[in-house]
Formats: C-alpha cells, sequence, structure tokens
C-alpha cells in the first residue's frame, strides 16, 4: 500500500471504529491495555511538571495517564482522527483536566512544534499504523528537550512456540470476526493484522531508535512478546 493511500485508509478506519476502539482495544490485547501502560507510567517515570506529547492519543487514556503523573504539567494530545479525539475530549473533561490537556488535530509525520519542546514524547499502540516509523520516530526525536524521553508502547510479534502459532491464529481470523461481531466494521479489523506483518519485532524496532539516533534505549517485552515497550532517550 503506498504512503499516501495508507495514510488515507487508517484515517477512514479510526475515524469510523472511534465509538468501539476502547472495547476493541481491550479483546485486541486480551484485556492488558492498561496494565502495560501502568508499567510503562512506572518505567517512565514522570517528573511533576514535565511537557508531554502523546501522538496518536486516541480516546486519550495514556494522555490522562500522563497529565496526572505530571501533577501541574502541560500534555498535549495530538491525533489526526477528529472522531477520536472527541471521544477523548469527554474523558478528558469527566477527568477535570481541561486546564492541563490540550487536544490537536495533526499529523505525527510532520509535527507543528519547534524542536526540543516536550520532556516525554510518546506514542502508544499506533506505531505501526503510520506510513513512515522512521519519519515519525525522528519526529518524535526532534521535538523532545535533551535529556528527555522517547516511549513507544507498541503491539509486537511474540518469538515463543507454540504461543507464537495461537496468537497469530487469533490475530488473523478471530479478530477480524469480532470486529464483525462488536464493532460492524470486519474489513477495518482485518486490516489490523495485517498491520503488523511488516512491522518490526521488539529487537528490530530497538535497533530503529538506535539509528536515528537515541541512546539508551530500553527495551521491554510483554506477555511473551505480543506487545513491547521501547523507551530511547536524547542526549544532552
Amino acid at each position: 500500500m503506498e504512503m499516501k493511500s495508507k495514510e488515507q485508509f487508517v484515517h477512514s478506519v479510526f475515524e469510523s471504529i472511534a465509538p468501539k476502539y476502547d472495547m476493541m482495544n481491550d479483546i485486541l490485547s486480551f484485556r492488558r491495555h492498561k496494565a502495560w501502560r501502568a508499567f510503562t507510567m512506572k518505567k517512565m517515570n514522570v517528573s511533576p511538571g514535565s511537557h508531554s506529547l502523546d501522538l496518536c492519543c486516541g480516546t486519550c487514556d495514556w494522555t490522562i495517564d500522563l497529565a496526572k503523573a505530571s501533577g501541574s504539567g502541560s500534555v498535549v494530545g495530538l491525533d489526526f482522527s477528529q472522531n477520536m479525539l472527541d471521544y477523548g475530549a469527554i474523558k478528558v473533561k469527566n477527568a477535570g483536566l481541561e486546564d492541563q490537556i490540550t487536544l490537536v488535530r495533526g499529523n505525527a509525520m510532520e509535527l507543528p512544534y519547534e524542536d526540543n519542546t516536550f520532556d516525554y514524547v510518546t506514542i502508544g499502540f499506533a506505531l505501526r499504523n503510520v506510513p513512515d516509523v522512521d519519519q515519525v520516530l525522528s519526529e518524535m526525536l526532534r521535538v523532545v528537550k535533551p535529556g528527555g524521553k522517547v516511549v513507544s508502547l507498541e503491539l509486537s510479534k511474540p518469538t515463543w512456540q507454540p504461543f507464537k502459532a495461537i496468537y497469530y491464529f487469533y490475530f488473523k481470523h478471530l479478530l477480524p470476526l469480532l470486529g464483525k461481531l462488536i464493532a460492524r466494521r470486519h474489513e477495518q479489523y482485518k486490516w489490523l493484522p495485517e498491520s503488523l506483518v511488516d512491522f518490526p519485532n521488539h529487537k528490530e524496532l530497538a535497533d530503529r531508535l538506535r539509528a536515528i539516533g537515541m541512546e539508551r534505549v530500553e527495551v521491554y517485552p510483554l506477555m511473551s512478546g505480543i506487545a513491547a515497550l521501547h523507551i530511547g532517550h536524547k542526549a544532552n
């Protein structure tokens, strides 16, 4: 799929599944995505008063966690799907964090921010969906401050058999069926397993982070490798 057509298709997918996005995240991660995010927040050790950017923020669960962890710090949640942002805005309002969180419709490939702006730049369960992984990682590194952290929490590829075979069967055959039954979006959820086919495994992704200039890259495979946390540091 060409870069532009992939971007347009992914946009249509997330615009259409926004109402069921949280429920499908539960199914996609075996209801582990909240635990994985809690683990990520512990590893990040967010500093009070820090300034964060949450890319492809979706319905803003991680955006809200970042705001709470930073105390008085500000967080920008950026996504290219207005429907996702609209659902996220409701969560932000219910959490009473409207003064801390700013939601922006934008493109992760071309971030509308100056170099060295944020203490943390995060992307959750979205890096596999972008048209160019290296371009997005480079943009994340550009806008994070020296000494800051670039953080990716993403689905990955299990390496342990027989779990690997079981997971791929689930992901390729059962997930699209569940998407059809629950979200009434068979084609969109059929695409989700395809998004992992060419995506690097956790070791390869770590190499990509290092190749674009990140230092002290931390890698944490989660649940036999079906997800992975990567934390890269920007040189001081």
